[in-house]
């Protein structure tokens, strides 16, 4: 049976190399259909309660959500802004838990990180972890990448530690597709 995966990089970026990066790691995972998303395709406007008592939750936080829940698994490479996670995303993630507050609580995830620096975005990844591993029964996978450019090829990753690190995490998110926990 294929795991049905939703990959993402979470940045509104055109040219987002968290996109090519989750991307890549989605397609590593051994029998799995990915389904890679743009959060372009996603635009909400800024949350407030306010807005949401007069227009309600907006239709494209109600399709993104179909995608998460209807996916095995998720790969979300965040994107690190002033050291945090990006305003497109921690705002879709605003919206998204009014729909849902256990969106991300009940499945595997494979968190990911990079920038072209030599921190690879450690400080959105440790933020993102923190959060999504509150009530999640799934030991999650998470890997940051730095110096993407230096690091990546487009096709694997160049320095052999840090491909060996990134196979371990895969390895840990595979078996948690294989392994199945009741949420029940």
């Amino acid at each position: 049976m294929k795991h049905k995966l939703v990959a993402f990089g979470a940045s509104n970026s055109s040219t987002s190399i968290n996109r090519q990066w989750a991307a890549f790691a989605a397609r590593q995972v051994h029998n799995a259909e990915v389904e890679l998303l743009d959060l372009n395709d996603y635009e909400v406007p800024l949350y407030s309660i306010d807005r949401e008592k007069k227009d309600g939750i907006p239709e494209a936080a109600h399709r993104l959500l179909q995608h998460l829940t209807s996916a095995d698994g998720l790969v979300i490479s965040f994107a690190e802004h002033n050291g945090n996670v990006t305003a497109v995303w921690k705002n879709l993630e605003d919206w998204i838990s009014r729909i849902d507050r256990n969106a991300w609580r009940q499945k595997p995830l494979f968190l990911l990180a990079t920038s072209p620096g030599g921190r690879g975005g450690q400080s959105a990844l440790a933020i993102s972890s923190r959060i999504y591993s509150f009530r999640n029964p799934y030991p999650i996978a998470q890997f940051s990448l730095p110096g993407f450019r230096k690091n990546f090829t487009g096709a694997d990753i160049a320095d052999e530690k840090l491909k060996r690190d990134f196979e371990t995490q895969l390895q840990q998110f595979e078996a948690a597709l294989k392994n199945p926990v009741s949420t029940a």
